[in-house]
């Protein structure tokens, strides 16, 4: 199908600013979506609230634009009731890492089935540009007007850290390689989370003098590596792209429905153990 027919045509034109690149985000996604052949009705789109929120508004999937930073809560209560659909959450700095840091790092704990992906443009565009926990030391915006003095969070080595069973970095320049990435994480069977550079020209580029959208994305060319490279070895300052964990391990959903069949077994065996005159 073509991008359009994955798109409801009538909350368009979207409301992200020129040179945004949420929607470059957005449009690979659904090439991803398209080459894995899945069916519309068995994707689900959640979001909080923030830019990358905007999002499931457009795409004519099953979607949710649920409460800031609770956008992987409400994720995981689908998958529980509805364990065969696939699960996407797109999110932004606050809602991947402030107010929903605690719900990134259980759900990577627990190993849910479903995709995170972060759109990280370094900034808290729809509200103003302040500063969130991933703008770089130093960098300026409307709350940190002399550059901020705190560190960002690395995404790829918290989400390992966490435990997440598929952890990925790319760029709104390396578009392929996104697609691939995107593809990988929803099909990988577990907690997946790719995290996505994201140009933000109307606040972080403008307030850091970083030039427009074209500018901010030849940085991302200029400035990444791809991961296990002779350049990402020989240049350890450069931010590194590419899969960085990608392992199997037991999936929450399943491990909970086992364990309920388990214990309905057992019940029922008692039922019947007592109704004999047996006891256990």
């Amino acid at each position: 199908m073509a991008l359009k027919d994955y798109m409801r045509q009538r909350f368009l034109p979207h409301i992200w600013c020129a040179g945004c690149g949420h929607g470059i985000i957005m449009g690979n996604m659904i090439r991803a979506i398209d080459q894995l052949h899945l069916k519309k009705n068995d994707m689900v789109v959640v979001s909080g609230i923030g830019c990358s929120s905007r999002m499931p508004g457009y795409l004519d999937f099953h979607t949710m634009h649920t409460i800031h930073g609770r956008a992987l809560a409400f994720a995981m209560g689908i998958k529980m009731g509805q364990p065969e659909l696939n699960v996407i959450v797109p999110m932004g700095d606050g809602d991947a890492l402030a107010i929903g840091g605690n719900h990134l790092i259980h759900a990577a704990r627990r190993n849910v089935d479903l995709t995170a992906i972060i759109m990280n443009n370094s900034i808290y565009g729809m509200t103003g540009g302040q500063y969130s926990p991933l703008t770089p030391t130093g960098k300026k915006a409307t709350t940190a007007v002399y550059g901020t003095d705190s560190r960002p969070f690395d995404v790829v080595a918290l989400a390992k850290g966490a435990g997440a069973t598929f952890v990925a970095r790319t760029t709104t320049y390396h578009v392929q390689e996104m697609v691939n990435i995107i593809k990988a994480a929803i099909s990988h069977k577990g907690f997946s989370v790719v995290e996505i550079m994201s140009q933000c020209p109307t606040y972080y580029g403008r307030k850091n003098k970083l030039g427009g959208a074209v500018e901010i994305m030849e940085s991302f060319q200029e400035n990444t590596v791809k991961t296990g490279s002779k350049k990402a070895k020989a240049s350890p300052e450069l931010m590194e792209r590419g899969i960085f964990v990608q392992k199997n391990e037991p999936e929450y959903v399943e491990t909970y429905q086992a364990l309920t069949a388990e214990l309905q077994e057992k019940a029922q065996k008692t039922s019947v153990d007592r109704k004999g005159g047996h006891h256990e």
